[in-house]
């Protein structure tokens, strides 16, 4: 199971890098799969409008959490 958590955690980091970085440039690679929270998301919520980089940014923030979290469940 932490296994699993990590794999989402770092979908997340990476997540959120590629959606920062699409919004202050053109996405070039992995685009229509690391952009999903882009496309899907954040124009369905009316309060991320006029956030989306900080809500990428918080994103990839909340990835490294649950990282960190389900290493240091597996190690205990």
């Amino acid at each position: 199971m932490s296994k699993a958590v990590q794999f989402l955690g770092l979908y997340l980091v990476a997540a959120g890098i590629s959606g920062t970085v699409d919004h202050l440039a053109v996405q070039p690679f992995l685009g229509p799969f690391l952009n999903a929270f882009n496309r899907f998301v954040i124009p369905n919520v009316d309060f991320l409008t006029g956030y989306e980089i900080f809500a990428n940014l918080t994103l990839s923030v909340l990835g490294a959490i649950l990282v960190i979290a389900a290493g240091r469940t597996r190690a205990s």
